[in-house]
């Protein structure tokens, strides 16, 4: 089972690496320590071979067997020490004499010389369970008698044991090297999380202040820290504008409902009778009225969290939309002594259209005019375009403009008016939500558009909204159909 603690799991890495790692090792080096343990068995048993050739070799030509095998005896006493034995055939094949002792009841058959091999065999032999390794020497120089050297071939014990006393070595090297790294790592990994895990268990901060997370750690984490820290910040910044919005919102309802408060308690107690009766409850259904705008505007804003997905676009011609808005708010303005003109497009230039979601762009539009209203109380002009707009880094697109020449935007608030419930200055303002304009941002960048306010000269303002000619959706996922 993985255990749960990162450290644990690291440490479970690093044993599981390093029993890997003794594993392949040691089979690396038995491979090599037998085969230099056979090599030194060879070698040993070569050497005794050399010295009873010569001793036996230098005996003369009528030196009876048994003189022949006391020679033997006499320099064979390190193979028959170690467990091995010799046979001796003479020229005839029979088993002349043998030194040492050789395992079973019988004395072994000398094994036959393959075909075209070497005039000196060396090579093993299994004799009654115990492997041993054997020297067949040439008989050239042994007056015709063939002589076979053997040996037990220990070479697997003692691999085994200089493998047992390496691994012991290794074993402690890792313990001493391997447990601090695996320590240091563990902890360049979790206290950078550890902070990360407190971090978000004190969000959110009751001061507000968000105090960035030291950068450290793998990329990996560092990556994670630096993403955390950016969102802290975004947490931040959106509970600061929910904070302000919250406190607009209570400043916008308060005042409509306290109007509508005090009218129709005058209305209920008589206070107010007559045509004052008629003004109070007149009163009460404007600002019923704007308490409904402003239920609504709260709508578009939870239906712009959808982003770009909740756009349903089809073709849209930008002249008819605009032609649309002028005549739907005509008689509000000429009741303020308002003009709304249209600037047509050119004769000969190409119709304006896009696709887009037309019930946000007659929301963009609506937003616009209706900003525009609000700060020309006592008559004015308001002049409606749409034109072809290609912009350095942009799609092309169509904007849709509302220019005014009412006071203008004060100073530095051209790009600030579009901030939810913000208000720059109540001759722009008026008695608005604060919200039309950041609406008609959001309408605009969920199509993949932008919007943006000026001043122009002498006196006015103009707020354009640019929408692409195609809007910027992602492609929705179709569900998988539910199995049947």
């Amino acid at each position: 089972m993985i255990p749960r603690s990162f450290t644990r799991r690291i440490i479970l890495a690093f044993v599981a690496l390093g029993v890997a790692l003794l594993i392949a090792v040691s089979a690396s080096l038995y491979v090599v320590l037998r085969q230099l343990e056979e090599d030194k068995i060879t070698s040993s048993l070569g050497n005794q071979v050399v010295l009873i050739e010569a001793a036996f070799t230098h005996q003369p030509a009528s030196a009876a067997q048994v003189q022949l095998e006391q020679a033997i005896k006499d320099y064979s006493g390190p193979i028959v020490a170690d467990g091995g034995f010799i046979i001796v055939q003479g020229p005839k094949g029979a088993i002349r004499f043998v030194v040492g002792d050789p395992p079973g009841s019988t004395v072994p058959d000398i094994p036959a010389a393959p075909t075209g091999s070497s005039p000196t065999r060396i090579d093993k032999i299994r004799i009654a369970g115990t492997e041993y390794a054997y020297i067949e020497p040439s008989t050239n120089g042994t007056r015709g008698f063939t002589f076979f050297f053997a040996v037990p071939d220990r070479s697997a014990q003692r691999a085994l044991g200089d493998l047992t006393r390496t691994l012991l070595v290794m074993l402690l090297v890792l313990i001493v090297i391997g447990s601090p790294i695996a320590w240091l790592l563990s902890r360049s990994v979790t206290a950078p999380m550890k902070r990360l895990a407190q971090a978000a268990r004190d969000l959110p901060g009751k001061s507000g202040d968000v105090v960035p997370l030291p950068v450290e750690g793998p990329t990996e984490v560092r990556a994670l820290t630096e993403r955390f820290n950016s969102m802290a910040q975004e947490l931040a910044s959106t509970r600061h504008e929910e904070s302000q919005m919250l406190a607009n919102l209570r400043h916008d309802l308060r005042t409509p409902l306290t109007s509508i408060g005090g009218f129709a308690e005058a209305i209920a107690d008589g206070t107010a009778s007559g045509d004052k009766a008629t003004g109070a409850a007149r009163t009460i259904v404007e600002e019923a009225q704007r308490l409904e705008r402003l239920v609504g505007e709260l709508g578009v804003v939870e239906r712009l969290r959808e982003g770009s997905a909740a756009l349903r676009p089809e073709a849209l011609d930008a002249s008819a939309l605009i032609r649309d808005a002028a005549a739907r708010f005509d008689g509000r303005a000429s009741a303020q002594g308002v003009a709304i003109e249209i600037i047509a497009v050119a004769p000969g230039d190409p119709e304006l259209t896009f696709t887009g979601d037309r019930l946000a762009a007659e929301r963009i539009l609506q937003n616009l005019v209706v900003n525009a209203l609000s700060v020309l109380p006592g008559g004015g002009h308001i002049w409606l375009r749409a034109a072809a707009l290609h912009m350095p880094g942009r799609k092309p697109g169509v904007s849709f403009s509302v220019t005014d020449d009412g006071p203008g935007f004060p100073p530095a608030t051209t790009d600030k008016v579009f901030e939810r419930f913000y208000r720059a200055d109540p001759s722009r303002t008026g008695t608005g939500s604060g919200l039309g304009l950041a609406i008609v941002r959001e309408l605009a960048r969920a199509h993949g558009g932008e919007a943006w306010a000026e001043n122009v000269v002498p006196h006015g303002a103009r707020v354009t909204a640019l929408l692409p000619l195609v809007p910027a959706i992602p492609a929705v996922t179709p569900r998988p159909a539910p199995e049947n």
